[in-house]
C-alpha cells in the first residue's frame, strides 16, 4: 500500500471514529412533562353552629320563709236541725188539701255571702220524704219542666213569679219557696207555702241556721 493510500485509510478511520463518540454523547432528548390535570376543588364543610340557650336563673333565696297563704275556710251549715221542725209545721198547715203536688223551690241565698243553698235544698226534699199531705214533683220532671221554659238544670229560679210559672209547667198546686237571709255566718231559714193557683201564702215560718 502507498503512503497516499494509507493516510487516507488512517483519516477514514478518524473520521467514523469521531462520528461514533459524537453520537455517545449527544444527551438524550428530555420529554416534556405533561400538565397534570387540575382535580376538583372539593369545598371546605361547614358545620352548623348550635345557638347557646341562656339558662334562666333560678329564684334567688334570702333565706327567708314566705308565709303559707290560709286555705279559704268553708262553712259547714246544720240545715236539718233548722228544716226539720219548719216541715212538720208546715204539713199541719189549715187550707191544705191531702194528695197535692208540691214544688219545691231552690234554696235562694239572701245572706251577706256565699253559701251552698243546693245542700240546703236537697235536706229540705229530703225532709218530706214519706209525707202523707203531699206527693213532691221529682228531680226528673224538673229538669224536663226547666228545659221546657229554657232554663238550666242548675238554675235557681230566684222569684216567686218563676217559681209559680214551672209549678204550672210540671202541674203542682202548691210550691215551697225558701231563702236563707241575715248574717252568712248565722243565716235564717225562711220558708212560704203558697197555692199556685191564687198566688196566697198559706203557711210561713223561719228558724235559724247554725254552724257545725
Amino acid at each position: 500500500m502507498s503512503k497516499l493510500s494509507r493516510y487516507a485509510f488512517i483519516a477514514a478511520v478518524a473520521i467514523f471514529l469521531s462520528g461514533c463518540v459524537g453520537q455517545r454523547e449527544q444527551p438524550a432528548p428530555v420529554e416534556e412533562a405533561k400538565p397534570t390535570p387540575e382535580q376538583p376543588q372539593t369545598p371546605p364543610t361547614t358545620v352548623p353552629t348550635v345557638p347557646t340557650i341562656p339558662t334562666q336563673p333560678g329564684p334567688i333565696e334570702n333565706g327567708a320563709t314566705q308565709p303559707e297563704q290560709p286555705a279559704p275556710r268553708v262553712r259547714h251549715y246544720d240545715w236539718n236541725g233548722a228544716a226539720q221542725p219548719l216541715v212538720a209545721k208546715m204539713l199541719k198547715a189549715d187550707g191544705v188539701t191531702a194528695g197535692s203536688v208540691l214544688l219545691v223551690d231552690s234554696v235562694n241565698n239572701r245572706t251577706n255571702g256565699s253559701l251552698n243553698t243546693a245542700e240546703a235544698t236537697g235536706v229540705l226534699a229530703s225532709a218530706l220524704k214519706g209525707n202523707t199531705t203531699f206527693t213532691l214533683v221529682s228531680p226528673q220532671q224538673l229538669a224536663v219542666a226547666k228545659q221546657q221554659l229554657g232554663l238550666s238544670p242548675q238554675d235557681s229560679l230566684g222569684s216567686r213569679n218563676k217559681a209559680m210559672g214551672l209549678a204550672r209547667t210540671v202541674g203542682a198546686q202548691y210550691v215551697l219557696y225558701s231563702n236563707a237571709t241575715g248574717n252568712v255566718n248565722s243565716p235564717v231559714l225562711s220558708m212560704q207555702l203558697m197555692m199556685v193557683q191564687t198566688g196566697e201564702i198559706l203557711w210561713s215560718g223561719k228558724g235559724a241556721v247554725a254552724q257545725q
